[in-house]
């Protein structure tokens, strides 16, 4: 009978202990709560009198003229790649590829030149004038015209819209539509990749192909999928700006582009050797 007593004023005793303790503790959150929100202190430090009341505009120190201090995206600065600077062993010819772009981070006045030269002549050429504006983190909208000139066949002139930029999985991507005259259209793609194998050691695979609308015979070009290229460089960078390479690149050509070259007496496709250097200031 005692020890039933006991045990019923023991548990008694513990469920009352814990009210009081969780009353307590609500009590306790409550006040903190309180003291979290609210006015602030009357004696409170003015978190502006920090500079005893000088501005950028105004004080002493104030700069005249127009705002002297600016974010690094205000600034304008430049870069120049080329990708490519590289000698094609069986066509014994050299392709450049060089971008080049002046202006701030979000707008940017661009240049893209690629060409081929063999036996000393610029046999034909591509440039862009483009102008970029971010579109957001990783890619921009590009605006523009491109060139194309021929040593042999007609020179071509085009209104470009595209996008360049990073795509998920770190593919650099550069897609670009374009618009002639004669109601000639045109699309180019062109994707990359950077497998680190070491810190200097890069091994770089490349895709490109090429669309067009409506045939061009002068420059034996045929419609829809006119060519695709696929390469594979591996390059060492004894620094960041200067790296040369060697790589193989196999190219294809397709519908009446390939018919084109056959009447030609050309190679519809081929697998080449290639060296060069990529740079960039």
């Amino acid at each position: 009978m005692r020890l039933n007593t006991v045990k019923y004023l023991t548990t008694l005793v513990v469920i009352v202990g814990a009210l009081q303790v969780n009353t307590a503790l609500a009590q306790m959150d409550h006040d903190e709560m309180q003291m979290q929100g609210g006015s602030a202190p009357a004696d409170a430090r003015d978190p502006h009198a920090y500079s005893d009341g000088y501005t950028l505009t105004e004080g002493p120190y104030a700069q005249p003229g127009p705002r002297q201090l600016k974010l690094a995206d205000e600034h304008a600065f430049w870069s120049v790649l080329g990708d490519r600077l590289e000698y094609h062993e069986d066509s014994e010819s050299t392709v450049y590829d060089i971008q080049a772009w002046y202006g701030t981070t979000y707008n940017r006045f661009v240049i893209k030149a690629e060409g081929d030269i063999a036996d000393g002549t610029l046999e034909e050429s591509s440039t862009e004038l483009l102008w970029g504006h971010a579109l957001n983190a990783y890619f921009d909208t590009q605006f523009g015209v491109r060139l194309d000139q021929y040593d042999e066949g007609k020179n071509r002139q085009w209104l470009a819209i595209g996008m360049q930029g990073l795509a998920p999985y770190w593919f650099e991507l550069d897609v670009t539509a374009y618009v002639g005259d004669d109601g000639r259209t045109a699309l180019s793609a062109e994707a990359e990749y950077e497998l680190l194998l070491t810190q200097r050691l890069i091994l770089q695979p490349r895709a490109e192909l090429n669309l067009y609308g409506k045939d061009d015979p002068d420059n034996s070009l045929g419609a829809g999928l006119s060519d695709l290229a696929l390469g594979l460089r591996l390059r060492y960078e004894f620094s960041r700006q200067f790296s040369p390479y060697i790589g193989v690149e196999w190219t294809d050509t397709y519908g009446d582009t390939a018919d084109y070259r056959r009447a030609a007496g050309e190679d519809t496709s081929g697998t080449q050797f290639v060296a060069g250097l990529r740079f960039w200031f």
